[in-house]
């Protein structure tokens, strides 16, 4: 049975406003694996599991046309982290759907993200009563892999701007977060985690072996 459900009510966002430093600069979301952009990957992924969706990118917004979905430049200035990028969906979402009240976020250098991310994410927050949720394997979160109650935006901005927070982390504990656990990946009998961040040009080659295995 297939494991895709789309979450109508949940809005999505794929974060590729970083500065790629470890991948010696340049827009990471377009750098190529096994003939496809990591972004390309990441939206075949995400987008039968959301409603709306959303790039978060700095620069030029026309590089991502060809996707045809909508591009939101981070609200902060100073390039200050994956928090601002959250920040921003919540507010355009705020704006532009005002009836959508939860928000799942992925970064553009995951291309391995499940596909019933969204579901158990959803399915962890509500059990727990929890405004939010990460997603969590080989015994270690991925905070930025999660999903965000809209309400939070008025507190999530005032986090940045007044209290200068820039660790996810620290922003959740204020709140309470739900984990949802995920096995490897498994392809011929090579596992690799599902989550596994392509940040270097060696990780590409890595993630690039697996998924030819």
């Amino acid at each position: 049975m297939s494991t895709l459900v789309r979450q109508h009510d949940v809005a999505g966002v794929i974060l590729a406003g970083g500065l790629a430093r470890r991948m010696g600069g340049g827009d990471k979301s377009l750098k190529l694996l096994a003939g496809q952009t990591l972004l390309q990957r990441v939206l075949g992924r995400i987008i039968p599991q959301v409603g709306p969706l959303l790039i978060n990118a700095n620069g030029d917004p026309a590089r991502f046309a060809e996707h045809h979905l909508p591009v939101a430049v981070d609200v902060l200035e100073g390039h200050p982290g994956p928090l601002a990028g959250i920040l921003t969906a919540m507010e355009w979402f705020a704006e532009h759907h005002p009836d959508i009240k939860w928000l799942v976020s992925v970064p553009c250098d995951a291309p391995l993200i499940p596909q019933d991310l969204v579901k158990r994410l959803k399915s962890a927050a509500e059990q727990e009563k929890l405004p939010l949720a990460c997603a969590v394997s080989r015994g270690r979160s991925h905070p930025v892999v999660g999903l965000w109650s809209v309400h939070l935006r008025a507190d999530l901005r005032q986090a940045l701007v007044e209290d200068e927070v820039r660790k996810v982390d620290l922003w959740t504990a204020r709140h309470g977060i739900a984990e949802a656990v995920f096995a490897d990946l498994e392809i011929a009998g090579q596992k690799l985690d599902p989550f596994f961040n392509a940040n270097k040009p060696g990780d590409l080659t890595e993630v690039e072996a697996f998924l030819l295995t």
